[in-house]
């Protein structure tokens, strides 16, 4: 029992360590650092709260939904990359949703994770065109790793090891801004922007 129990948990932190270095998806070098918030307090001006509430405090951005808002809460990070790559773990405290998208003066494209899988989406339809989709098993109360990438008119995502890539002509329009987007509770940690803007 003991070593079943030892395997389990050899296999959870080996899959955990590969999440975090999965390897690039769309690019062929590491892209500049631009964001690296340590949430242990405000973030910096290049952030701005859209809706909801987004509360840093000791490693963890916690994310609430404000029912009077009428929308799930979203992040911006107010700098446009033509190229992305941003890296993030997550939490979802109960059902919900976490997202991670781009936008030029509307939405551009997307990339959301439910109890069900991960999907992209691109923007030039309302409501969006989901592109591509993976079923797999999302768990609450677990911490996931989720790795967004977009390039030209591609988008990629790698989440706990699992690959999903698209392309759609639409996802080449020039971005303003990224952003992220909870439905409900969740935790954040761990965020990582690297881009360029041409």
């Amino acid at each position: 029992m003991k070593s079943w129990i030892a395997l389990s948990v050899f296999v959870a932190l080996a899959a955990a360590s590969f999440a975090r270095n999965a390897k690039p998806i769309l690019h062929d070098h590491e892209l500049p650092l631009l964001a690296s918030p340590d949430f242990s307090g405000p973030l910096d001006e290049s952030f701005s709260v859209a809706k909801g509430k987004w509360t840093p405090a000791d490693g963890i951005l916690a994310v609430l939904d404000l029912p009077e808002e009428k929308h799930i809460p979203v992040l911006h990070h107010k700098v446009g990359l033509a190229s992305a790559t941003i890296e993030v773990e997550f939490l979802l405290d109960g059902p919900g949703s976490f997202l991670v998208g781009c936008d030029s003066d509307k939405h551009v494209g997307r990339v959301v994770v439910n109890a069900a899988g991960i999907s992209i989406a691109e923007d030039s339809v309302k409501p969006s065109h989901t592109i591509a989709k993976l079923p797999l098993t999302v768990k609450s109360g677990e911490w996931h790793h989720l790795r967004v990438e977009w390039k030209g008119d591609e988008m990629a995502a790698n989440l706990d090891g699992h690959e999903l890539k698209a392309q759609h002509p639409f996802l080449g329009t020039a971005k303003a801004r990224s952003w992220l987007a909870a439905g409900k509770v969740v935790q954040v940690r761990n965020l990582t922007i690297r881009g360029e803007k041409d």
